[in-house]
């Protein structure tokens, strides 16, 4: 029994750090408020942009799927050049730009899925 109203208060604790976590993302207070945040958002997209990329590669034959890899990979230099650069003092990273990015490429991985379970994989679109 008192296991478990400890386990019970330690996930109530949770859920309640996370809520206050998601309530300060709503309205950052300052700069560290919005990196947290954006990373949080970006972390997200890019974990559904890996699941899609598999799920998308398990629908290709051998061609297609080194297309795919190979536009993976320039969207990947793309998205870094656009979103990133290094100084001597650091290295910088756009995380909104980085989102966008991903959301975007999200919805190409997305559509080529559709694509491919209606009418066939195009590989010059992958």
């Amino acid at each position: 029994m008192r296991k478990t109203v400890l386990s019970f208060t330690a996930l109530a604790a949770g859920l309640l750090g996370a809520n206050l976590a998601m309530a300060a993302c709503e309205k950052p207070r300052n700069a560290f408020d919005s990196v947290y945040c954006l990373s949080t958002e970006y972390a997200q997209v890019d974990r559904e942009l890996n699941q899609e990329f598999g799920t998308l590669r398990k629908l290709l034959n051998d061609g297609q799927k080194a297309a795919l890899k190979k536009s993976q990979i320039a969207w990947i230099k793309d998205r870094d050049a656009q979103c990133s650069y290094e100084r001597d003092d650091g290295y910088f990273v756009n995380l909104q730009c980085a989102v966008d990015k991903t959301n975007e490429r999200l919805d190409v991985l997305r559509e080529r899925e559709r694509e491919c379970q209606s009418t066939g994989c195009v590989e010059a679109k992958l």
